[in-house]
């Protein structure tokens, strides 16, 4: 039994997780990689029209609207269940839907989107260090050379192909929130395959929405006190539609499917694809040129999931 077993907070037994991933999941995963690499992006370059709790905060505003529709059968017929888990609501609203995107969105505010990415590549690497301190799962060999691959493909390509380029990066404040938010996001990637299996997976969301809503409100009042409003334009409403449609709605929904579909060792890795995709769509919308180390880059992000992914004989 699991240390989360034992603890008093969350009293009930845990749901196993199933120990045999289909493909399809691994799918979803790629997809909502592609879906994030574009909201870094995005919120990176409209940093100075839409500040970021405001962007955190009509993010989840939309998708909640999407999801509502959906949710609301299984939001009436299962609410005894929501109330008797409200405490994991809590945790993983305030977790997934609240913290990591603002914490995210505020580094972006001081850091280019480059650093948030190279950040944010580190997520696995704290997946497997909590899997290990805090639900004693071990690390298979072949899992650990994957995870250290594909890093390496991230690496490669932040620096551009050149190692002096890393040692010229320097953190900054804005690289502290964006490491405090791949802090949250590896938690609740770790906690996600133990999420109230019974319930509903579009209740599930709508939940966790409103609870990460909620813990945002006070900090967008703040914001807003402070003078800080969105610059009215199609851009920045174009903007703000994306990361509420794609990374937001669609992207959670496939994200805790694929999660608790291959476990959340093996899905951290699929994240390092932020970066090869944040290339792709660099050389694709913003006429960027293909570099060589692009391609040997992902090519070992590929590699490191082919081999994170493998099956045990």
């Amino acid at each position: 039994m699991t240390w989360l077993a034992h603890n008093r907070i969350f009293p009930f037994t845990l749901p196993p997780v199933p120990q045999r991933p289909a493909v399809s999941a691994y799918l979803l995963l790629i997809l909502t990689n592609l879906f994030w690499a574009g909201n870094w992006v995005v919120g990176r370059a409209i940093r100075d029209d839409v500040p970021p709790i405001a962007l955190a905060c009509w993010r989840w505003a939309i998708a909640l609207l999407l999801i509502l529709p959906l949710a609301w059968p299984h939001l009436r017929r299962q609410w005894p269940l929501l109330r008797g888990h409200w405490r994991w609501m809590v945790v993983f609203g305030v977790l997934g839907t609240g913290f990591y995107n603002a914490l995210a969105y505020i580094g972006l505010q001081h850091t280019t989107a480059t650093n948030g990415l190279l950040l944010n590549s580190f997520i696995p690497i704290i997946i497997v260090a909590f899997s290990w301190m805090f639900l004693g799962k071990p690390l298979r060999l072949i899992e650990g050379i994957g995870v250290g691959v594909s890093l390496l493909g991230v690496l490669g390509i932040v620096a551009r192909g050149d190692p002096s380029v890393l040692l010229g990066l320097h953190l900054n404040v804005g690289d502290l929130w964006v490491l405090a938010s791949a802090v949250a996001w590896a938690a609740y990637t770790l906690l996600l395959p133990h999420r109230p299996a019974e319930v509903h997976q579009y209740a599930f969301l709508a939940a966790i929405t409103v609870v990460g809503l909620i813990a945002m409100l006070p900090l967008y009042a703040w914001e807003i006190s402070g003078g800080k409003l969105i610059h009215p334009s199609p851009v920045a409403f174009s903007a703000i539609a994306y990361t509420g449609i794609f990374p937001a709605f669609l992207g959670y929904l496939l994200w805790n499917r694929g999660v608790v579909a291959v476990g959340p060792s093996r899905a951290g890795v699929f994240m390092h694809l932020m970066t090869a995709f944040g290339i792709l769509l660099s050389i694709v919308f913003l006429d960027e040129r293909p570099r060589l180390y692009h391609l040997v880059g992902i090519t070992l992000i590929f590699s490191g999931i082919f081999l994170t992914t493998r099956r045990r004989r």
